[in-house]
């Protein structure tokens, strides 16, 4: 069973506590964890899995782990090879490894839906896939090391949730706590999961079911399509559809909503709401935002979104700053102190001091040799990083989503002031801070599971670099594959990319200055800098208890509504579950509440990646 603080002790103990308290009752010592096998495992099981990332960004815009459904593979068949005496089975902490491989590799996808085809579509011109395979891996490695010295703060202190993270611990320990009955049950169920959201997908494409003749399978794309046969519900003359409030029929996302929790997914719903509910509604109808379509409403709403989500979050970093103000005075302290037992295995500052001048100058070059970034705006963008990095870290670690594409955004306001015209600068520049704070966020998702389960945060570090090579060398060939060099393509019904489209749109938009916005976005972004800061001072206060995410409205301001109501579905009818089935021998105790994340997991990965698949063959059809 996994031992944990409660919650009383996490706000009273103080981090040498919570420190010693881990290594008396958690910490494993040497058990083998990073392995030749695990590495090989992770790197080959993250390669196919960063398919699941590669649909879920390029019909969303953001990506997802694929933590938990590495781990049951990887468990499934290693057990399998210890049952006809091929081998034998993994460690819990080899297990661990493999997964933190495998996520850093399905997380490599980021910049193929944002930054990489935005630069594209502006220029017309196709970047070679090698340089965007080296430039992904530079900056992916970069986040890494801006991850280094965050790990005590939100890890050993805060105990932040991770939720991803921790469902993956969760399923390692239930895995290997059993002799595998429990972990036969959960492959089941997991791919019982994938397999339904898997032919749910397939019913969905139209072109494929087509050229088999069997389009009288065919499911509708959203489950009120057949109200717009008879009627138009509107709001303020715009239809429902046309502001993305529609019941879509995939399940993937709502799979999603089953690794977040009620607070952060009713907080999502809430600013989905209020943005596409009243606002939106009310400014298209005053001509402010021009049509009722995703991406002219997200044009205004991010300001508002990303607003909030930044002043949470750093209000909730620099309230209490002197986990990072300790890290850097213990780097540069000339007293001898004694040594204690965590820097034995915990990630050394000096590589995050060695590492960041060295990699950030390689990131510098690379973008002006290749995208014409000048070398101070390239230096410029490194310190924009690392404050990203604290609201990327804290959106991660409440919902398992982090709000690369908003931060992005971010970036591109002060490229806009600081080298207005430039658009290809204004992009590249957003890629950087966006690409690192992501696999900065990513690192330490994986490291919480280490944690809980007694693992070394160093072996961690050094699987997300492998598995950082294995996502590129297989998600980098499939996203060529797509497009095959027709730019065109971007933006079409099959490679929708909307992450894309508001990047490049909001590049546009502030190539005349940050005085280009419209009066109403610059309010969105006041207030929600406000409402930001007040929400985090409520949550302080009740500890955590306030019923409202900062981060979590936010994203619902930057989310299709469509989205952010199937993942509030998803957690909401897994809360009903909990509520439904008490008998803990039930069936639908022990799928819906026990495995609640292992059933989640399984939806998601099924659907993606076959919808990835359905992507390449109905370009072929077509």
């Amino acid at each position: 069973m996994i031992k944990e603080l409660s919650e009383e002790q996490v706000h009273s103990m103080t981090l040498e506590e919570k420190d010693e308290w881990w290594l008396k009752n958690v910490y494993k010592g040497d058990m083998p964890q990073l392995t030749l096998r695990s590495a090989l495992t992770g790197m080959i099981l993250g390669g196919i899995l960063s398919l699941t990332n590669l649909y879920i960004g390029i019909k969303t815009g953001w990506t997802l782990g694929v933590g938990i459904s590495s781990v049951i593979l990887s468990f499934a068949f290693f057990k399998l090879m210890a049952k006809i005496k091929l081998g034998s089975h993994m460690t819990i902490l080899e297990n661990n490894a493999m997964q933190s491989i495998a996520t850093s590799a399905g997380y490599m996808t980021a910049p193929m839906m944002a930054s990489i085809p935005a630069y594209m579509m502006v220029t017309g011109e196709v970047i070679p896939m090698w340089q965007t395979f080296w430039w992904i891996v530079v900056l992916a490695i970069l986040g890494v090391l801006f991850a280094f010295p965050l790990k005590k703060r939100f890890i050993n202190d805060e105990q932040m949730p991770f939720p991803e993270g921790y469902a993956a611990g969760v399923v390692l320990e239930s895995l290997h706590s059993d002799e595998g009955k429990e972990g036969v049950f959960k492959a089941k169920l997991m791919m019982a999961g994938a397999g339904v959201s898997a032919l749910i997908e397939i019913l969905r494409a139209d072109a494929v079911l087509e050229s088999m003749k069997l389009k009288f399978l065919a499911l509708p794309h959203y489950w009120d399509e057949f109200i717009y046969k008879f009627a138009t519900p509107k709001i303020l003359g715009s239809p429902l559809k046309d502001l993305t409030i529609q019941f879509d029929t995939s399940i993937v996302m709502m799979g999603t909503g089953g690794l977040m929790s009620m607070k952060t997914a009713m907080s999502i719903l809430l600013g989905g709401f209020i943005n596409y509910f009243i606002c939106a509604p009310i400014l298209i109808d005053a001509g402010i935002i021009p049509e009722a379509k995703f991406k002219a409403i997200t044009m205004w709403a991010l300001w508002g979104g990303a607003a909030i989500m930044t002043t949470s979050s750093l209000y909730a970093f620099f309230s209490k700053p002197q986990i990072i103000l300790q890290s850097f005075s213990k780097m540069f302290s000339k007293q001898k102190k004694k040594a204690h037992a965590l820097d034995k295995i915990e990630l050394p500052m000096w590589i995050f001091a060695v590492g960041i001048p060295v990699v950030g100058a390689i990131t510098v070059y690379l973008g002006h040799v290749w995208f014409g970034i000048h070398y101070w705006l390239g230096l410029l963008a490194i310190p924009l990083v690392f404050i990203f990095t604290l609201i990327a870290v804290t959106s991660t670690g409440l919902t398992a989503i982090t709000p690369g594409g908003a931060l992005g955004k971010l970036t591109q306001i002060t490229y806009g002031v600081v080298a207005p015209g430039n658009v290809t600068t204004n992009l590249m520049t957003a890629g950087i801070t966006s690409e690192v704070s992501l696999n900065a966020s990513n690192l330490l998702m994986d490291i919480k599971p280490a944690y809980m389960l007694g693992g070394k945060p160093r072996h961690q570090a050094v699987g997300h670099v492998l598995g950082i090579f294995a996502g590129g060398l297989v998600a980098v060939p499939v996203f060529y594959s797509l497009f095959h060099g027709d730019v065109s393509l971007f933006t079409s019904e099959s490679l929708p990319l909307p992450g894309a489209s508001i990047w490049k749109g909001v590049s546009e938009a502030l190539t005349k200055g940050l005085s280009n916005l419209h009066v109403t976005a610059q309010v969105a972004a006041l207030v929600g800098a406000i409402l930001g800061i007040v929400i985090e001072i409520l949550n302080k206060k009740t500890k955590g208890r306030f019923p409202l995410s900062g981060v979590g409205l936010g994203l619902g301001f930057v989310l299709r509504f469509v989205d952010a109501w199937s993942m509030a579905l998803g957690t909401l009818l897994f809360w009903l579950a909990r509520k439904r089935f008490k008998d803990k021998s039930s069936f639908g105790y022990r799928a819906f509440v026990d495995n609640q994340e292992t059933l989640a997991a399984g939806v998601i990965a099924g659907g993606s990646i076959i919808g990835i698949i359905l992507i390449l063959l109905e370009n072929a059809v077509g």
